[in-house]
């Protein structure tokens, strides 16, 4: 375009001399010269419309997906890959948890509705097995074996404190092992941005090295280095944004069986005194 530019600041100043000096004979006419100015802008124009296409073009063929990842140097290559590795564990664990936690609330269901239509611990314990993945079964067994211990030496509970504690701690133990691992999500959730910000401010470094090594500044120079900085940040996301769904998801899921568990340790309390509590033993004292 810089000869365009010459041609249309030229162009008056041909007008004026000609007008000034019309007797100066060249053996050109100011037609014929008119007509060579605008086909030489035209021309000049052409050729750099054809260039602007091309480099337009080849940039992107260098940035396409596949060409970035063969391209890519070691830093960016590690970069990708730490976010790759990162997704796909976040991906596997948050199916993983779906199925363990979904199975979970659903025996937990199960559990509950059986243990308040027999109402009877003994008869709940010889059945228990069945429910076995429930989390709301580990809890009962706890509590159930520090009721028998106080009932077979006493004859009657002598120590509800004891029974609490001991239901207490199996919920802990139980919202623990669902809780396994659970952290790897929040890990991916906080670091895989500021990876992909390394991985992006590296693409610019790279791209800025690009320019200063070109004999000019096109977007053939720039184009790679600033097509793996946003593919780093796209990755970053891509591994942040669903692992942090999944883990509120989950930690709200596990908040739930926690106080299921919770509220089931409040009636097998209840259930465990009106079956050997101070009155019963009494009475079996007296018969």
């Amino acid at each position: 375009m810089y000869s365009v530019g010459a041609v249309l600041v030229a162009l008056p100043t041909a007008v004026r001399r000609k007008r000034l000096a019309p007797s100066q004979g060249s053996g050109l006419t100011f037609a014929p010269t008119l007509a060579l100015l605008l086909q030489a802008v035209a021309e000049e124009a052409a050729e750099a419309d054809l260039t602007a296409a091309e480099e337009v073009s080849a940039a992107v063929e260098q940035s396409t997906l596949l060409s970035l990842l063969l391209d890519v140097g070691p830093v960016g290559f590690t970069v990708f890959a730490i976010l790759a590795l990162m997704s796909i564990l976040s991906w596997a664990l948050a199916y993983s948890k779906h199925r363990a936690l979904s199975s979970s609330a659903k025996a937990n269901m199960s559990f509950r509705n059986a243990f308040r239509r027999v109402g009877k611990l003994a008869e709940i314990n010889a059945a228990s097995e069945q429910f076995r993945p429930a989390p709301l079964v580990t809890v009962f067994d706890h509590g159930y074996k520090e009721v028998a211990r106080q009932v077979n030496t006493y004859g009657q509970i002598t120590n509800p404190a004891s029974i609490e504690r001991s239901l207490a701690l199996a919920a802990s133990e139980e919202t623990s092992r669902l809780r396994k691992n659970l952290g790897i999500l929040a890990t991916t959730a906080s670091a895989a941005p500021f990876i992909g910000l390394f991985g992006t401010v590296w693409g610019v470094l790279d791209a800025f090295r690009g320019l200063g090594t070109s004999s000019g500044a096109t977007l053939r120079a720039v184009a790679p280095g600033i097509a793996e900085a946003l593919l780093a940040t796209a990755l970053g996301l891509f591994a942040a944004i669903p692992a942090l769904i999944f883990y509120n998801v989950y930690a709200g899921r596990l908040r739930e069986i926690r106080s299921s568990m919770q509220d089931f340790g409040l009636e097998f309390f209840n259930l465990a005194e009106k079956d050997y509590g101070a009155r019963d033993g009494a009475a079996t004292k007296h018969s």
